[in-house]
């Protein structure tokens, strides 16, 4: 009998419409600006389908990779009085 190769990604996402893969279920904010190598100041957002406003998501809150592929985005800080 012989063992099936684990894969070698078990999860994908993108983040600004590059696909990056990993074998965790849950990344926080600040391991999926990492992996994608987003600015640590900068903000990062889920992606909502339709009228959904984007969620944003703080460096220290968990993702759920499982089930549909989430696309993030990473906008800079806001600037203002300038």
């Amino acid at each position: 009998m012989t063992e099936e190769a684990p894969k070698e990604h078990e999860y994908e996402f993108f983040v600004d419409a590059q696909k990056y893969d990993t074998n965790s279920p849950t990344l926080t904010g600040a391991e999926i600006k990492a992996k994608a190598g987003i600015t640590p100041t900068y903000q990062l957002y889920e992606e909502e389908e339709g009228e959904t406003p984007d969620k944003p998501i703080s460096d220290g809150e968990a993702v759920n990779l499982r089930g549909k592929i989430k696309h993030f985005y990473a906008v800079p800080p806001a600037t203002f009085g300038i």
